[in-house]
């Protein structure tokens, strides 16, 4: 078995995009891997955040990621912050991190773009992404597209320490889905779906009722070809909507190219309306559930344990080769 890792930020609504690109996969993996899936809210706090609503969505993170079928008897499941070795061995990894490495992350300039002053914390959040997967000494992350950057200074940060100061890190292998990792927005479709989108038909949140559902579908930017076809470069509204459909009716895009030839987009719109609303209530029903059962807290409580027992390992193993001498008992 492989152990991989992997972690998604407490903000904002969880969305279709999310479920398709990374929870649905995760379910998948916990099967035939020893699965680490962390809640990273320390991530979160490097934009400005409500304590609050932090708190709040920490919780129902952790609630959907059980609805959606995540095991805790076969993966574990817990809160970044709970496993203090996570910003202990940052700041380690940070010691040996160059100013043009993180100056050269996409993530950060598109995050602090147009703004007055932003965190030291989003500009070294490369870092603390790291030292989470090397924590774990994972043998692969699945992860989208846009984190591939991350993984690379992920990967090299581990050779580099593991050949200053001795072999101590896994040199951890990104699991890119070449189908539906990058699930676009429905009013932009050049550009991936976003949990921090300023527009509400930018994304379906897993928690949105039916009627917002179908209306945010009706309402997605497609062309004026009229003509179902699937071509990324030439019609990005339309090809998204036929990979949302392929991935959760589990059809491919050629029968539903031939399926819609001649119907046009309303009809095309419509049905994949109903596939969305079919998948997402489930979850729902399990989601309201689990969070009025208190179940969500004892699950938290345990992963943290079984994540802290591996994390103290690789953490005291560093130090020690770092030179860092500890008189705790």
């Amino acid at each position: 078995m492989k152990r991989i890792f992997s972690g998604v930020q407490p903000t904002g609504g969880i969305h279709l995009g999310n479920y398709i690109g990374a929870l649905q996969r995760f379910v998948k993996l916990q099967e035939e891997n020893e699965a680490l899936y962390c809640i990273v809210n320390l991530h979160a706090m490097t934009m400005p955040h409500d304590p609050a609503k932090l708190r709040e969505k920490t919780l129902e993170l952790a609630a959907l990621y059980l609805a959606i079928g995540l095991d805790p008897q076969k993966a574990t499941l817990f809160v970044q912050s709970d496993v203090p070795a996570h910003s202990e061995l940052a700041w380690m990894l940070q010691c040996t991190t160059y100013m043009g490495e993180t100056n050269r992350m996409t993530q950060f300039k598109e995050k602090s773009e147009g703004k007055d002053s932003v965190s030291v914390g989003l500009f070294t959040y490369p870092v603390l992404m790291a030292a989470d997967v090397l924590l774990y000494q994972a043998d692969a992350v699945p992860v989208g597209e846009d984190q591939k950057q991350h993984m690379e200074l992920t990967r090299d940060l581990a050779l580099r320490f593991n050949q200053r100061f001795g072999d101590t890190f896994k040199v951890p292998e990104p699991w890119i889905e070449k189908v539906g990792a990058r699930i676009m927005g429905l009013d932009n479709p050049t550009k991936k779906m976003s949990k921090s989108a300023k527009t509400e038909g930018n994304s379906i949140a897993l928690l949105d009722d039916p009627k917002t559902i179908r209306k945010k579908i009706m309402r997605a930017v497609t062309d004026s070809e009229n003509v179902v076809r699937f071509d990324a470069e030439n019609k990005p509204g339309v090809s998204n909507l036929l990979t949302i459909y392929s991935l959760l009716a589990e059809k491919s895009i050629d029968d539903l190219e031939r399926a819609y030839s001649g119907q046009g987009y309303g009809q095309l719109k419509k049905d994949l309306a109903e596939v969305v609303v079919e998948a997402v209530m489930p979850i729902q029903e399990r989601y309201t559930d689990i969070r009025q059962s208190g179940e969500v807290e004892n699950v938290l409580t345990d992963g943290a344990e079984r994540a802290q027992a591996i994390a103290e390992q690789t953490l005291c193993d560093a130090k020690e080769k770092m030179g860092i001498v500890s008189f705790r008992r």
